[in-house]
């Protein structure tokens, strides 16, 4: 028995490099049917069954809890073999991806790991992936830890989306030409000046809580912050005129938005921040009335004193020494939900990354 499960297991790890060598193949391919699929891999098996246990669909962590779960005799498939099991799994309404993701989680189970059929979490052939899972009613988020309501907090005096007026009068960035964008370090719609400072990605991924965390492509994001002064423009002296470090972004079909910007300072009071509204769709992301979450983010205490050693942040060196997250009137009740997971430095510029759960 050891010797045939060991033939066996010999036969499947080739078939599994050979499926890793074509994966390239397969992807340009990949219109080919299930059936094509499951000849290779047939052509591979002994003609023995095998015995070892491997997990039914059903029964993978991978199944969307939406999902219909079919209704079978466990114990007569098992013994039918892996051979069956294969044909069973991709015989399933389900992608090519997601039925080889099932055949080499199940196999691993029961087996030693199969490295070389692996693939990373970006991988877009025919490889294992680990970042989302994807069900009949769209795709969630892959740390279901991360996938609470972020807290709502103030816009602040300087929100720019029509609730409030500077000296000129109603201030509203949300509807000016050109708002929708990923560069947010320019002025537009007239204005012409540039914020500068270390460069800022900051990348949001929008998670909806009430649809059990999948993610929320269409929905709309409004961000904006201060410059590496502390000011805000459209209120703050000598920048009312201007508009940049405001921009509206629509989540793609991950639910991410992306902007382009540079890292705030911080202004005295203030541990640094960066504010953003949240709404259910892009064509509603014209009034603060259709919000359906405002909050704020900010950033790790290391990341912060090391942009800070960058040209033309003096001031936010000595305000930052002055304040802490305990004593911040935003995030002195925790920042587990509001800390940006933060990659870079002060010279190539940073990401700053986070999952944002709201209610849609």
């Amino acid at each position: 028995m050891v010797r045939s499960a060991a033939a066996s297991f010999t036969s499947i790890y080739a078939a599994c490099r050979r499926f890793t060598s074509a994966r390239k193949k397969m992807a340009a391919v990949a219109t080919q049917s299930n059936s094509m699929i499951l000849q290779a891999i047939r052509a591979a098996l002994p003609s023995a069954p095998f015995s070892d246990p491997v997990s039914h669909p059903s029964e993978r962590t991978t199944m969307h809890r939406h999902e219909p779960e079919q209704e079978h005799d466990h114990d007569h498939d098992h013994h039918r073999g892996l051979a069956a099991d294969v044909a069973r799994l991709l015989a399933q309404p389900a992608s090519r991806r997601q039925s080889l993701r099932w055949l080499f989680a199940g196999a691993g189970a029961g087996l030693l790991p199969l490295a070389g059929c692996g693939g990373s979490a970006s991988d877009d052939g025919f490889g294992i992936s680990t970042s989302t899972t994807t069900g009949a009613t769209g795709s969630s988020a892959s740390n279901s830890a991360a996938c609470a309501l972020i807290p709502e907090e103030t816009g602040g005096p300087y929100p720019g989306d029509g609730t409030n007026r500077n000296a000129n009068g109603v201030v509203n960035a949300l509807v000016l030409s050109g708002i929708v964008r990923s560069d947010i370090r320019a002025s537009i719609a007239g204005a012409s000046g540039v914020a500068l400072g270390v460069p800022l990605t900051i990348r949001l991924q929008l998670v909806n809580v009430a649809g059990g965390c999948t993610l929320a492509p269409g929905a709309a994001l409004y961000l904006w912050h201060c410059t590496r002064d502390g000011g805000y423009s459209m209120y703050s002296n000598g920048i009312v005129s201007e508009n940049y470090l405001r921009g509206v972004q629509q989540a793609d079909g991950d639910g991410w938005v992306s902007f382009s910007t540079i890292f705030p300072g911080c202004y005295d009071g203030r541990m640094p921040h960066v504010h953003f509204e949240v709404y259910p769709s892009l064509a509603r992301a014209n009034s603060a009335a259709n919000r359906v979450k405002t909050s704020q983010f900010t950033f790790p205490l290391d990341t912060l004193s090391e942009a800070y050693g960058a040209s033309g942040y003096a001031s936010s060196v000595s305000n930052l020494a002055r304040i802490s997250y305990a004593s911040d009137n935003v995030f002195s009740d925790g920042t587990s939900l509001q800390m940006a997971n933060v990659t870079g430095n002060a010279i190539q510029g940073y990401v700053a990354t986070l999952v944002v759960g709201v209610s849609l």
